[in-house]
């Protein structure tokens, strides 16, 4: 079993969504369950709202999962471990306030010293424990690895500490393998020591992800944007292996995805790639479908947005574009006599099933020539004065001549 984590009190970054990915990826590979657990202690913090829109983000990736588990649903497990490890002497009561601990800490610091715990409270006789009313953390007593620790698992006001939390969640879950960024690779080894002196014999496995720069831009403006999920995934997969094709889908990721080749390197967000590949993503629509994102449902809108992926690159700009069209147009002064002409002409005109034919015939009634005629026509079909081919606009748009010129 796998998890993906997170939690609730802010728009999900896109190295959040990396993990989520290929916490997916690897489920599907080893034909393992996937869960996804909302860490949710901090009530304080947690959004309802930003729950359920990270739900419906995974959903709109196709990621998919057997079932999600709030953490706050496991405290109860959290305290009876907890005293369970106090019962054993595996843990201990630690009344140092937080000005000792802020002192010892500074006092390493300046011996240039690594500060760790001195076991103050470690040996403490019962009495001094049960008589004792000030407030208390809880710790874990120290394992016999080198530079160990006795390290916090419950805080003054009872919450577990995010190792502890994680370590007996992973154990509840069965979890087998744990995809993370690399800022937690040092939770890592306390979870296992957390496990371990609470007689859990099974071994989880980790892999960290380097940390990706800029990473915390959130999905859900690049998707108001207008990038597609597939190029967004494509391309943050892209981040972690070397991919065997620039463009592919998911489907394909799953086949070719190495946990053993992931990059090593910190990854950089670059909107300009990801523009790229989300232009690639874009022209692979079927025109129909293309032409939804614009506000359609028609092959040959479909055809034009596609003439203008060539200058465009999101959904967002295409419908700008292919808006501009279909808009009252402004018309610049020094242009308004001929264009007037020009619309009244269009407008009792025939069909002509080719721009050339379209040009001449609107040449020959008004007399009107060179560059003021396809400025006028540019305003009057595109709304704009350059731009795309207008050739190629035309054979998209020549069906919609009457809705266009009005």
């Amino acid at each position: 079993m796998l998890r993906f984590a997170f939690s609730p009190n802010g728009d999900m970054s896109i190295g959040d969504l990396r993990v989520a990915l290929l916490n997916y990826i690897v489920s599907k590979q080893r034909s393992e369950g996937l869960i996804v657990r909302i860490e949710d202690l901090d009530k304080e913090r947690s959004i309802e709202q930003k729950e359920q829109e990270m739900l419906g983000i995974l959903g709109l990736f196709g990621i998919e999962y057997s079932h999600v588990v709030h953490q706050s649903q496991n405290f109860r497990f959290h305290a009876a471990m907890a005293l369970q490890l106090l019962l054993e002497k595996r843990a201990f009561n630690c009344f140092c306030s937080h000005e000792w601990l802020e002192k010892k800490r500074e006092e390493a610091k300046s011996n240039n010293e690594l500060y760790r715990y001195d076991d103050a409270c470690a040996s403490l006789p019962d009495e001094l424990v049960i008589d004792n009313e000030n407030p208390f953390t809880v710790r874990i007593k120290k394992s016999q690895e080198p530079n160990a620790e006795s390290f916090t698992i419950m805080t003054e006001d009872k919450r577990p500490t995010y190792s502890f939390a994680c370590g007996i969640d992973d154990m509840l879950g069965d979890i087998s393998l744990v995809i993370r960024d690399e800022e937690h690779i040092d939770d890592a080894p306390k979870e296992d020591w957390i496990r371990t002196s609470l007689g859990y014999e099974k071994k989880i496995e980790y892999a960290h992800l380097p940390a990706m720069q800029d990473g915390t831009s959130s999905v859900k403006w690049l998707l108001e944007e207008g990038f597609l999920p597939s190029a967004i995934a494509n391309y943050l997969i892209s981040t972690t292996n070397k991919p065997p094709k620039e463009i592919f889908t998911m489907q394909e990721a799953v086949e070719w995805f190495s946990l053993e080749n992931i990059s090593k390197s910190p990854a950089r967000f670059d909107i300009d790639i990801l523009k790229h590949i989300n232009r690639e993503h874009l022209m692979m629509l079927d025109a129909k479908e293309l032409s939804r994102y614009v506000g359609f449902a028609d092959v040959e809108i479909g055809e034009l947005a596609k003439v203008y992926l060539k200058e465009a690159s999101t959904t967002k700009e295409l419908r700008s574009k292919v808006g501009a069209i279909f808009a009252p147009k402004e018309i610049p002064e020094e242009l308004k006599e001929s264009a007037t002409v020009i619309a009244s002409i269009i407008k009792k005109a025939p069909y002509f099933d080719r721009y050339e034919e379209f040009e001449n015939h609107i040449m020959q009634e008004s007399g009107i020539k060179g560059e003021n005629l396809l400025k006028s026509l540019r305003l009057l079909l595109m709304g704009v004065e350059d731009g795309s081919d207008i050739v190629a606009v035309y054979k998209c748009i020549k069906n919609y001549i009457g809705e266009i010129v009005k």
